[in-house]
């Protein structure tokens, strides 16, 4: 599998299609899976949903509510569910954008017999993202045109007559293709209902880590351009949504009620560099965490911040905290050793100095060492998985990946997220986050902290286990 599609949701399931390959564990037969939700955590698996036919794959695209019925693909009382996405043509250079439709919450489709519904006769031409902008009563789509490093946007007034509305681009990242665009109003923290515009541009190769990658503007849109703040569009300096390797082709959810009154989005947890070649069977790739968004207002511009959603806490086991003086002893730590054996959250409060360097490592065995290094004098957060256990299988996987560090109010809170073969980073009240792959050996596991220079006054330290998500009808990885 790789990146999300047609995030919506609809009748209380949060609905997760994804490009999936039904024939094997390598790129290819390119189709949509599909899995649905009613907490964002426990996940079941459905049927096939748009497959791969007539030597045309299905590529990434999106899913609207169609409330109104202005495709007039509505059966009875219920409005249609309506997928946009790419056709990519296998035998000659050609994608452009189709429509298929369910009246049967998505369980069943029907793809349009009018596609494609908009071809601008080029070879990669994809990724359409759609949405409703009430103030101009009209769909909006915003499409990559890859190669051009651009987006761009479409208006109809019923999902199949599309007319161009503007470009933008290529300002940020310029490297890579632009691949996988959303946009959507944003909340700001502690704004009261003010919202500011994230544009998603994700980026194959030219990441700051390495490969692919995922870069936001932060701006405006009136239904018809989008103007970046001016913080947000310096050539050459982007504003990444993670800093480490594996986030990817990360697309909001559609239609999540006024009454919840979150932006949430979910991301492909692997990099194009090596991930054909991830040595896991009968499985290959997963998904990131998913996250709640909001922007900040910081001394460097408006920042998005990434939160873990609030419904990942139901796997919470029994917290354990432990209270240190500077980083404390070993022994100290050997208290969550129970903890981090497993999947496991974990928090960390510190309070260093502005000359501290110290090490959070976690270790599997005697070698085997993934290691989150604070660096105050140089304001970086740094992980390095190069001796975090099978990093021989591909050149480029290990390595070391650094995100901005800054304290707020003095203090430095981290939240780690620690699977069987992932850890998700979330850095700056928020602000930053290093989504990693991490393939160690089976072995016991234990959390140290060593510190390398320069003082820290305090460190707080809270951890659960996490519980498992496969249920007796998922037994999955």
């Amino acid at each position: 599998m790789n990146d999300p599609n047609g995030l919506v949701f609809f009748q209380e399931e949060f609905h997760l299609f994804y490009q999936y390959n039904p024939e094997g564990i390598k790129w290819g037969h390119m189709s949509w899976g599909h899995a649905v939700s009613r907490d964002l955590v426990h996940w079941e698996q459905l049927a096939l949903a748009l497959p791969e036919a007539n030597e045309v794959m299905v590529f990434p695209g999106s899913a609207v509510v169609d409330w109104q019925d202005t495709s007039g693909f509505g059966r009875g009382k219920e409005p249609p569910l309506v997928a946009i996405y790419t056709g990519h043509y296998t035998r000659r250079p050609r994608q452009n954008q189709n429509l298929a439709y369910s009246n049967d919450r998505e369980r069943t489709w029907t793809k349009f017999s009018g596609n494609p519904v908009l071809d601008i006769g080029e070879a990669d031409f994809r990724d359409p993202k759609v949405f409703w902008h009430e103030p101009t009563r009209r769909w909006v789509m915003a499409v990559s045109w890859p190669a051009h490093r651009n987006v761009r946007f479409y208006g109809s007034p019923n999902l199949r007559d599309w007319s161009h509305l503007s470009d933008f681009g290529p300002p940020g990242a310029t490297e890579g293709i632009w691949e996988c665009p959303d946009i959507f109003p944003v909340p700001m923290e502690g704004g009261a209902g003010a919202l500011k515009w994230i544009l998603i541009v994700n980026v194959n190769a030219g990441a700051s880590a390495g490969g692919s990658d995922c870069q936001y503007f932060v701006g405006q849109f009136d239904g018809r351009r989008f103007a970046p703040d001016r913080s947000a569009a310096r050539p050459g300096r982007p504003l990444w949504a993670d800093w480490a390797r594996d986030f990817y082709a990360a697309v909001f959810w559609n239609d999540v009620p006024a009454s919840d009154g979150r932006r949430l989005w979910i991301g492909w947890m692997s990099n194009w560099d090596y991930a054909p070649d991830v040595p896991t069977s009968p499985w290959r790739n997963a998904m990131s965490l998913p996250q709640s968004l909001a922007v900040r207002e910081t001394p460097d511009g408006w920042r998005l911040l990434q939160r873990p959603v609030r419904e990942l806490e139901s796997l919470r086991g029994q917290p354990v905290s432990i209270a240190l003086k500077g980083l404390g002893s070993q022994a100290e730590l050997a208290r969550l050793d129970g903890v981090v054996a497993g999947p496991c959250e974990l928090s960390l409060d510190a309070e260093p100095g502005s000359d501290s360097v110290f090490d959070l490592t976690l270790q599997t065995g005697a070698v085997e060492a993934t290691t989150l290094r604070v660096d105050m004098p140089n304001r970086e957060l740094t992980l390095d998985r190069t001796q975090s256990g099978n990093v021989g299988f591909h050149p480029k996987f290990a390595g070391t990946a650094a995100a901005p560090l800054r304290l707020i109010g003095g203090h430095l809170k981290l939240n780690l997220f620690v699977d069987t073969s992932s850890i998700e980073i979330f850095a700056n009240n928020d602000e930053a986050v290093l989504s990693s792959l991490l393939l160690p050996s089976a072995g016991s596991r234990r959390l140290s902290l060593r510190g390398l220079c320069g003082s820290v006054k305090s460190t707080q330290l809270e951890g659960w286990k996490l519980a498992s998500i496969w249920g007796p009808r998922n037994d999955g990885p």
